[in-house]
């Protein structure tokens, strides 16, 4: 009689890691010390506030003493998540407005690109999230049925070409639901570009299967963009989970949220993308925190940011620095924000400051600019 060598299932190790998901005081309390606002805030989110779930994994990289750990403060509730703050918006980005509601589940803010989303369900629920309103308790995976309508909006309007794929988090469905809705995707042939929103590889990075990424090679070209805020989350489960994805064809970009004592110097994030970048992950984007209600206990002002990237101009190659962004309240899209590096402009020269602080005059052009032969905007 010939022996059989059952191979262990890749998926039993991330779904098992789901279903052991810390969701009450007591089993966060067997991992950390709380504090009182930590207990406090558990207690509200399990009453009925923003869901808390922690996957063991997220939860082991937290310092058990420290409540100031960048980790527990991006995942275990506070009592501060029940003070109202000036600004406070509970859909900031305007995702339920009619004008960008289009359909179920669809939400349409730019003339060219789409947000899909295809569950409420996370893997950890991050005490920051935008969608704090509704993930988390509003009935799991989108079925394919219930998806269609978005999916025939799509298809009748086909200046929408790219679609972002996010929820919750669609790496938390099944390889087949989701191959399943990119396929759908595919049929819509105006779209020619997908995007999947995930935040698994930092949280959940055993997810990340060959498997899964043959399933998202299938239906390139497929773009993943994630979620790192602190060099912290950076482990070697993580790292390699961003690699599989890149070696199968996915250009993954990181999208770091400015987090109040999470990551808001330049040291940290300085040291975060350059370790991203080792990895062949690009930092997009770093995102001025959205007025959630029940996060201004981690929002930044303004100005931390400009500060954040001015010292990191020139410290960092291009590839490693992200724009900084604010996403404007009410769903009026992303703004760039930028250090003024400008001293002085004139018909002649335009002076700049460098990184070095020393100042510089670039000579303007007096001629008359040429239009390209094949410029139809007019600009």
């Amino acid at each position: 009689m010939i022996d059989v060598v059952r191979l262990p299932d890749p998926d039993a190790a991330w779904r098992d890691q789901l279903r052991r998901g810390v969701r009450t005081v007591d089993a966060l309390e067997a991992a950390i010390h709380l504090t009182e606002s930590e207990r406090e805030g558990a207690l509200r989110a399990i009453a009925g506030g923003f869901p808390m779930a922690i996957t063991p994994y997220y939860l082991s990289l937290a310092d058990r003493d420290d409540p100031r750990c960048p980790i527990r403060l991006q995942c275990v509730p506070r009592r501060e998540e029940g003070e109202a703050s000036p600004g406070d918006m509970e859909d900031p980005l305007g995702e339920e407005d009619p004008r960008h509601a289009v359909a179920p589940d669809l939400v349409c803010r730019y003339p060219d690109r789409a947000l899909l989303l295809v569950t409420d369900r996370c893997s950890v629920y991050c005490r920051f999230c935008t969608r704090s309103r509704m993930v988390g308790s509003d009935g799991g995976a989108r079925s394919l049925d219930g998806l269609e309508p978005a999916m025939k909006w799509l298809e009748a309007n086909p200046q929408v070409e790219e679609v972002i794929v996010s929820g919750g988090d669609p790496l938390t469905l099944s390889d087949e639901r989701i191959g399943a809705v990119l396929s759908r995707l595919r049929r819509i042939r105006s779209i020619g570009v997908v995007r999947v929103a995930t935040r698994t590889p930092v949280t959940l990075p055993m997810r990340i299967t060959d498997a899964l990424c043959r399933t998202l090679a299938r239906f390139h070209p497929i773009w993943v963009m994630t979620h790192f805020n602190h060099p912290a989350e950076c482990t070697d489960e993580a790292m390699a989970a961003c690699e599989r994805l890149a070696d199968h064809g996915m250009p993954v970009m990181n999208q770091a949220v400015l987090l109040s004592g999470v990551n808001s110097c330049a040291c940290v994030l300085e040291k975060l993308f350059r370790r991203l970048v080792r990895s062949r992950v690009k930092p997009y984007y770093l995102l001025q925190c959205d007025p959630v209600s029940g996060t201004g206990h981690l929002r930044t002002r303004t100005d931390v940011g400009l500060r954040i990237v001015e010292a990191l101009q020139g410290r960092l190659s291009g590839i490693a620095m992200p724009r900084l962004i604010l996403d404007a309240p009410g769903g009026e899209g992303k703004v760039p924000l930028s250090p003024d590096f400008v001293v002085s402009r004139s018909p002649d020269e335009l002076v700049v400051r460098t990184w070095r602080g020393v100042d510089v005059a670039y000579p303007e052009r007096r001629t008359e600019e040429l239009r390209p032969r094949t410029c139809a905007c007019g600009s």
